[in-house]
């Protein structure tokens, strides 16, 4: 049987953190409209905890399988990569919160979808299976994406637009234009997030044939390109805060900005990939510092 620690390192538990800001961002996008329901947060945050660890097990396999984790690799060892977990184990484990991905899944589309025609329903039965394949394709099978460089659209996507605008619509029923603005930037930060652990990865990608958008890029335009991402995702964010009416509490998250200004500057100075790794940690940090602050400046 495999460690418990193992496992633990497996769930990459200072990833969840990142994951949970979209559904805190859209809940409280929805509390300012005063749409906000408790049951479909509950759901809303372990079927993203699901979906989540179903991305990182399956990341893990799909990486020690085609050998890109390995001895040159940077960060602490994962459990299949060390031998701790067998490749069946991985395997299992992948099934079993896919199931619960599902099951939670469905109790939320009922749940979000209650009073509304039934195709909302397949809609967003639709959209969980996209996000449950989006997670297992990254590095699994034939043909992932996440070797091809598109990664980060699926990031963007998933952790912004999707994550974001689907929460609120399930607590409000209505999608309103100027909310994606702030799943824009949760969107941008998610991906910048990414585009850290792939810059500090990139050698050993390169070497071994993942083609992430880093690779493709090159480490100069990676680095102009992390700048772009948290500029965008900042300004996007003011924008929505000029547009809205709400106390001058709105403006708190700003603080956050701290953060992510920073990120933008020690990449710009990296010279050495091992020194990215507590970043990754302080973006995600940052991103749902930015959720919390922006969503409470809201409401109070």
């Amino acid at each position: 049987m495999a460690s418990v620690s193992a496992w633990i390192e497996s769930f990459r538990l200072h990833t969840l953190p990142l994951s949970l800001s979209t559904v805190i961002m859209g809940s409280f996008l929805a509390a300012f409209h005063n749409e906000f329901h408790l049951n479909i947060f509950i759901l809303a945050v372990l079927t993203t905890l699901f979906l989540q660890t179903v991305s990182n097990l399956a990341n893990d396999y799909g990486d020690a399988v085609k050998g890109v984790d390995n001895e040159q690799r940077i960060g602490p060892k994962r459990g299949l990569q060390a031998g701790d977990i067998t490749p069946r184990q991985m395997r299992n484990a992948i099934i079993l919160f896919v199931i619960l991905s599902l099951v939670s899944g469905v109790l939320l589309i009922v749940e979000g979808t209650r009073d509304l025609e039934f195709s909302y329903g397949i809609l967003f039965f639709i959209l969980g299976l996209g996000a449950i394949a989006a997670a297992v394709k990254y590095t699994m099978g034939k043909n992932p994406y996440g070797y091809k460089g598109f990664g980060d659209f699926f990031v963007f996507v998933f952790f912004g637009m999707v994550g974001v605008m689907g929460t609120y619509f399930l607590h409000t029923h209505k999608l309103t234009a100027a909310e994606f603005l702030p799943a824009i930037s949760m969107g941008c930060f998610s991906t910048g997030v990414l585009n850290l652990n792939n810059l500090r990865d990139r050698e050993n990608d390169a070497a071994h044939g993942k083609h992430t958008l880093v690779v493709k890029l090159g480490l100069k335009n990676a680095r102009l390109y992390h700048a772009a991402l948290l500029t965008l995702g900042m300004l996007t964010a003011i924008v929505y805060s000029l547009i809205i009416s709400a106390s001058v509490l709105k403006w708190i998250y700003v603080i956050s900005f701290i953060g992510i200004i920073r990120s933008i500057v020690v990449v710009r100075k990296n010279e050495t990939p091992g020194d990215l790794y507590p970043e990754l940690k302080r973006l995600s940090v940052s991103t749902l510092a930015f959720s919390l602050l922006f969503g409470m400046g809201l409401v109070w």
